[in-house]
């Protein structure tokens, strides 16, 4: 069941056929801060713009989420999702 779901939410992100900023590493341990992440809204999505996010935040892995794109609503401390616009601009980041 949970290889179902994997395939279809990758089928539906290839359907929005965007492609995103890279993922950088993980450079924390533990949960997610949302202080200070209002100060990444407005800038460019990219690798480097991603791990600043990553090590302002705390968070251990980060999501990026493109217009359109499919995501799961399960909420994880250790999680930062960062949303951008078709210029590739952030419009918001949340842990979870």
């Amino acid at each position: 069941m949970r290889t179902m779901m994997l395939v279809c939410l990758l089928g539906l992100t290839a359907c929005a056929g965007a492609k995103g900023p890279a993922t950088p590493p993980a450079t924390a341990e533990g949960p997610c801060r949302n202080n200070g992440l209002d100060a990444f809204v407005g800038q460019k999505a990219s690798a480097e713009t991603g791990a600043a996010l990553l090590k302002a935040s705390g968070a251990r892995t980060l999501r990026w989420g493109g217009p359109g794109m499919a995501m799961t609503m399960d909420y994880r401390p250790d999680r930062l999702t960062v949303s951008y616009d078709e210029a590739m601009v952030i419009t918001s980041a949340r842990c979870g």
